[in-house]
């Protein structure tokens, strides 16, 4: 009869082996985020923001339907998409827009905020986080000037500023984010984790309060000079403080020489990064963001309808590839946004939900889903919940599963 010879010393010592290496990997690779992902964050200029602009961007993004496609079949035409799939997710757009237009909001007082004196930025800094606060979308926070040694000044001065006006006016909410721009070593992050510990300090807060997302827009924050993944490492050095990584389209394809009519979010240069950012990111919890699309959909109706359909192929791509936020640059590209992604989770909802409901049934489907897929098949749903494309009663129907938020 066959025995096992392993006794238990030899499985004691198996356990001292791997004791270190088990606790790294728990501290450095949590899981997938639990919170609510938006789907794109709109960046507006600091001295852009007024009282009421979550608002004002909804009534716009539904005065460029209005005005360049006023009814699904003409929405269909100018993206290019089937009339029937665009008329039947019309009415959830058409509630998106009036309920919630805005999933995040930043407050650009970096590359989108120029030309102006370090009062006027200070006076520009406290107004929009009070203007904002007031009527917050789900999502928002400050993106302030790099850290590098230009800017750092003004970058720090500029963050102590927007963070007094936040707490302030109503605290600090749970979708509040700090951006931190065109990172381009470790100790830039390791400097933000002491500024933020000394805010903390500062301003009474609890230790661990501030989070901060880095923006992944220069060749040497993707590969350092010893030729590793500096990405990863930035996200382990801002010790469990980095809370999203976001990619610029426009500063890294440009940083590598391409060409002005070139730059552009699907350029195979700009998906090996996110590729790499993607690796980096996974089993941390750290969300990832995609860029934007500098194609902006204004002028004619023609213009309107080529910029839109550019837009939704470049989001409709950007969810394929896993990654499921974006930015947005101008309220008419809300429109698009949504609708690629009410498409995107409507397309995939029946098999996704029909796979789960099997899976927790112990039913054998035409699928042999394991754990790690079920749980993405999950996460897909609980995505198209979250941003409005599907209803938790829906989704309840169709897994036998209830509580779908």
């Amino acid at each position: 009869m066959t025995r096992p010879r392993l006794k238990a010393a030899d499985l004691a010592e198996v356990e001292r082996i791997l004791a270190p290496a088990d606790a790294a990997l728990a501290r450095d690779y949590p899981g997938a985020a639990v919170a609510r992902q938006p789907v794109h964050t709109i960046y507006v200029p600091a001295d852009r923001v007024t009282p009421g602009v979550v608002a004002d961007l909804g009534a716009a993004a539904r005065a460029a339907l209005d005005a360049h496609a006023p009814d699904p079949a003409t929405l269909a035409r100018a993206v290019d998409a089937d009339p029937d799939r665009v008329a039947a997710v019309w009415p959830l757009l058409c509630e998106k827009l009036d309920r919630e237009p805005v999933e995040d909001l930043r407050i650009d007082l970096e590359d989108g905020y120029r030309g102006h004196s370090d009062a006027e930025e200070d006076a520009h800094a406290v107004a929009a986080v009070k203007a904002v606060a007031a009527d917050p979308p789900p999502c928002w926070g400050v993106r302030f000037k790099s850290f590098e040694a230009p800017t750092r000044a003004r970058g720090l001065r500029t963050l102590d500023l927007v963070l007094g006006a936040a707490l302030e006016s109503d605290g600090l909410p749970d979708g509040f984010h700090l951006t931190l721009p065109k990172v381009t070593s470790v100790e830039q992050v390791l400097a933000m984790v002491t500024t933020c510990e000394r805010l903390e300090t500062a301003y009474s807060l609890p230790h661990r309060r501030l989070r901060f997302e880095v923006q992944v827009e220069t060749p040497q924050a993707v590969l350092g000079p010893d030729g590793t993944a500096t990405v990863a490492r930035l996200v382990h050095a801002a010790r469990g403080r980095c809370d999203g990584l976001h990619f610029g389209t426009y500063d890294y394809t440009a940083a590598l020489g391409i060409a002005a009519g070139h730059q552009a979010l699907d350029h195979p240069a700009a998906d090996h990064a996110k590729l790499v950012v993607q690796l980096a990111a996974a089993g941390t919890g750290v969300p990832v963001s995609d860029g934007s699309t500098n194609v902006l959909p204004v002028g004619s109706t023609s213009q309107v309808h080529a910029a839109w359909a550019l837009h939704v192929r470049l989001v409709r791509r950007s969810l394929e590839r896993g990654l499921y936020q974006g930015w947005d640059l101008h309220p008419a590209q809300l429109p698009t946004r949504f609708l690629a992604n009410f498409l995107f989770f409507r397309d995939g909802l029946e098999p996704a939900a029909a796979r789960v409901r099997d899976y927790h049934a112990g039913a054998s489907g035409a699928v042999l889903d394991e754990p790690a897929t079920v749980r993405a098949l999950t996460d897909f749903l609980l995505r198209g919940v979250r941003c409005g494309a599907v209803r938790a009663d829906e989704l309840e129907a169709l897994t036998g599963i209830g509580e779908w938020r």
